[in-house]
């Protein structure tokens, strides 16, 4: 599978212009590419003002997600504020070839900043069966909880989409490995750059690992579109030989009341 991993700014609450700016940018994407990956929030920044940018199912995001899509004979995903009856979600939108879709609402909000006061929380993870690949899709502070992200499901691909501010960028270089070891799986993480209203600099590092914790993209700094190629039948053959993944523990999920 080729991945295309978009690490890009973000222009603040503003989702025309992101919009825009990102068809532009993914003009120049190589026809052969399975998989386009964007960052969280990608139409808007990190904001914790979801009454004013907020969309529909229906709405020009999921809408150009789609269009997207379907041009480029591609999957697409990344996240986007959505508004759904009277709540609103940081919601992660997979787009198929054929306009189809698929979402995931972030489970984990990120108390520091508020987000657990203004959006509501998911509580179904979410696994895409794409070209023979299962692929579990994530949101930026699910990263640090990784009862959630537990490889259960015998999925082949771990993807994160996230704002993840420079100050705190060590654990988001810590914890992509980490993620990728325990669960024996190809790890993506995309996160943007630039600056937000809230004075957060973003540095991207973006990445890519294998089901051993090695790269196979390090750390990007720049915008671009970063491709990466990933064998399956490399990560089966690893998972058998190691066996890593049959020694895991049976647990149950419980979710804490909000």
């Amino acid at each position: 599978m080729k991945v295309a991993l978009v690490q890009t700014d973000l222009i603040w609450e503003n989702p025309e212009a992101n919009l825009q700016a990102l068809e532009e940018q993914l003009e120049s994407i190589e026809s052969d590419t399975d998989l386009i990956v964007l960052p969280e929030m990608f139409t808007t920044g990190f904001t914790m003002h979801p009454e004013a940018v907020a969309e529909t199912m229906n709405g020009n995001a999921v809408n150009w997600l789609k269009q997207q899509a379907i041009e480029k004979q591609s999957a697409i995903t990344g996240s986007v504020v959505i508004t759904e009856n009277g709540n609103y979600y940081n919601r992660l939108i997979f787009a198929f070839p054929d306009g189809s879709l698929a979402h995931y609402d972030k489970r984990h909000l990120f108390t520091l900043a508020g987000e657990d006061k203004k959006y509501t929380a998911g509580k179904e993870k979410l696994i895409v069966n794409y070209k023979g690949w299962k692929i579990c899709l994530l949101v930026c502070y699910d990263l640090r909880f990784p009862v959630f992200a537990r490889n259960t499901e015998d999925y082949d691909l771990l993807v994160y989409v996230a704002n993840f501010p420079e100050r705190r960028i060590s654990a988001w270089d810590i914890l992509l490995p980490a993620r990728s070891v325990e669960n024996m799986s190809y790890t993506l993480g995309v996160n943007r750059i630039g600056e937000d209203e809230n004075q957060n600099t973003y540095v991207g590092h973006s990445q890519a690992l294998d089901c051993l914790g090695n790269y196979i993209l390090p750390p990007q700094t720049e915008k671009g579109i970063y491709y990466v190629v990933l064998d399956k039948e490399i990560q089966n053959d690893l998972r058998e030989k190691l066996g890593f993944l049959n020694d895991r523990d049976d647990f149950s999920l419980s979710f804490r009341p909000k």
